[in-house]
């Protein structure tokens, strides 16, 4: 993001503070913040998209869990109780994205570390500092996935992304535009193709607010023109994020990914996810077991307010798909890249991290 505008997330206070965030529902017309002071307000933000992105998602969360623990009680036993109750409350606001899972199991993780004999504000700072911890691991992330990435292309290169994979969807640089974003402060121009990304316009009201913000040559697109842009060799290359990767590398990702990674094997053009070792699930063997997020019809037949389809249509609205690894060309990390992308390969970069889901 620019350095002018707001963070994506920011907390406020000791332990008894407060979650910041900007609603993304708002943008690109407006930047408004919300404050959220109870675990309500940020189910909901992550339910309706007014945050979102597989790590802001996980970063929100594990805030979360510490306003959860804001509530009086009179002894430790007692805040373990509600640590349990926020977590389980806060895993059901979205299925898809294994970084809710992975802080939220973090959280709990770093709560059984704790000595029996801890005070009760001695656990709430320790889950704060949890926290804050996740939140700036999150900014390394970004960055050093985009200085990988940014040795994948060539100066001039023209670069398609769906979805948004910025500062937005993470603490600051982003997985995917991270690259963008590294490779602009190395002096290499790129030309990023952005597909706006139906049915809720991320690619439009956020990639391309982001893309201005920081002045990269970017050229908006409908979904449906992606196949012509690169017939017409416009794009040599694709970059987008993941919400999880199964163990054998395939990715889940916004709806209309896996159209983009076919049309991208046609025209023989590289295919590149970016993500961070935490989005990998370890514990899923496969794609097919990757949980896929159905959504409100009405976000296809009544769009930002209008009516756009007959009353009464039958909607299928899945918010995510999966590209099977043999379309990925290689997974970007903050480890380095992955390549070829398979079980084994993934099995070495990940190694023993322990804060992978398995």
């Amino acid at each position: 993001m620019s350095p002018n505008r707001s963070e994506t997330l920011s907390w406020h206070g000791g332990s008894d503070g407060h979650l910041r965030l900007i609603d993304q529902t708002k943008l690109p017309v407006n930047l408004v913040t919300i404050d959220c002071r109870d675990v309500e307000t940020i189910w909901e933000a992550i339910k309706m998209l007014r945050v979102r992105g597989a790590p802001a998602i996980g970063i929100a969360a594990a805030y979360g869990v510490c306003i959860g623990l804001q509530k009086p009680v009179d002894s430790v036993a007692a805040l373990r109780q509600q640590l349990s109750d926020v977590t389980d409350y806060l895993a059901t606001s979205r299925p898809t994205a294994v970084n809710l899972f992975w802080a939220l199991d973090r959280m709990k993780r770093r709560a059984g570390t704790l000595p029996a004999a801890s005070s009760v504000q001695q656990f709430r700072d320790a889950l704060l500092a949890e926290a804050e911890q996740i939140h700036a691991e999150d900014r390394h992330v970004c960055h050093a996935i985009g200085h990988h990435g940014a040795q994948l292309l060539q100066p001039g290169t023209g670069v398609l992304t769906h979805c948004n994979a910025g500062g937005l969807a993470t603490s600051e640089y982003g997985t995917a535009l991270s690259v963008f974003f590294t490779a602009q402060d190395q002096g290499k121009p790129l030309h990023v193709w952005v597909d706006e990304t139906r049915p809720l316009l991320q690619g439009a009201r956020l990639t391309a607010w982001e893309l201005m913000q920081r002045g990269i040559e970017a050229t908006l697109i409908c979904d449906n023109m992606a196949a012509q842009v690169m017939r017409e060799g416009k794009i040599q290359a694709v970059i987008t994020g993941a919400d999880r990767v199964a163990a054998n590398g395939d990715a889940a990702n916004k709806i209309g990914t896996y159209s983009v990674a076919v049309l991208a094997k046609a025209h023989r053009i590289p295919f590149y996810i970016a993500a961070p070792i935490s989005t990998f699930d370890l514990s899923i063997d496969s794609g097919d077991a990757i949980p896929i997020e159905q959504r409100d019809s009405r976000e296809i037949t009544h769009g930002f307010g209008r009516q756009t389809a007959p009353d009464g249509a039958v909607v299928y609205n899945p918010a995510f798909d999966v590209t099977p690894a043999e379309l990925i060309e290689a997974i970007i990390t903050e480890r380095g890249v992955v390549r070829p992308v398979n079980r084994d390969t993934i099995a070495n970069m990940i190694g023993n991290d322990e804060h992978v889901m398995r």
